[in-house]
């Protein structure tokens, strides 16, 4: 069949989206349910998840939840295959689930070092491979990582947080390496700095601002809502032949020095 707009439409796909309770993860959930998606938010909270769901539901988005932890393996697969067995296939997984630590690498506590790690890698590992194991006995699926243009830049204090979305990136190739052949396109989203809760304190820094909006062509923070354009469209078949790519949404900040 050739192109038409409905390449770009998600009628019928179930869409499930790790840390969506709020922030980028809860803009990308709305994003894809637009499309026409049928989302699950997940967040380890059960209140929390099904109190978004219900709102997503108000405004007219498919939206159901699933209540599980990234770092929890057992937790995870439980809920994963619950949700395949009773609710149906997960066609789009978005691996969004991260947390941030800031402080200068010397001093940087190896507490915090695993607990980033535990949650921005291996979460997207587990995760991953949880539904890809469904995706493949299908032969289809979509997976989106969620990367940074800290995959490509560090920047004083967040080396490990730079060191953890550099290996999803990776991490994203060798689920195209593996999985492409079982119809799965796997690949990266990388937002620039937009102003959602984990950046409130560099918003709120007037001087970081400044120096931000000077560094990046656009000039400006970014909107969460200006991510789902592009997830959408990995999410959707009119990128069926995109594989082990990451797409930076950075108003042009890795683009110039």
């Amino acid at each position: 069949m050739g192109f038409t707009s409905d390449s770009f439409r998600l009628d019928g796909r179930r869409a499930l989206i790790t840390g969506s309770g709020k922030g980028i993860g809860l803009e990308l959930a709305r994003g894809l349910g637009a499309a026409g998606a049928r989302v699950v938010i997940n967040d380890r909270n059960a209140d929390k998840a099904r109190r978004v769901a219900s709102q997503l539901q108000e405004e007219g988005i498919d939206a159901d939840f699933a209540v599980f932890d990234v770092t929890d393996r057992a937790q995870l697969l439980e809920a994963i295959n619950h949700l395949e067995a009773t609710r149906g296939a997960i066609d789009i997984l978005v691996n969004n689930a991260g947390i941030q630590r800031r402080a200068p690498l010397e001093d940087f506590d190896p507490n915090d070092w695993h607990a980033l790690m535990r949650v921005n890698l291996d979460g997207v590992f587990h995760v991953s491979q949880a539904v890809a194991r469904h995706m493949i006995a299908r032969g289809r699926g979509k997976i989106i990582n969620i990367c940074s243009v800290q995959s490509e830049l560090a920047r004083p204090t967040i080396a490990p947080y730079a060191a953890s979305k550099g290996a999803v990136k990776m991490l994203t190739k060798g689920m195209c390496a593996e999985w492409a052949r079982h119809g799965i396109q796997a690949n990266g989203l990388a937002p620039g700095y937009f102003a959602t809760e984990m950046n409130r304190a560099l918003v709120d820094n007037q001087e970081f601002s400044q120096w931000l909006c000077k560094r990046t062509p656009a000039g400006r923070w970014g909107r969460v809502e200006e991510l789902c354009g592009a997830a959408v469209f990995l999410a959707s078949p009119a990128s069926d032949f995109i594989n082990g790519q990451t797409l930076f949404v950075d108003g042009g900040l890795t683009s110039v020095v």
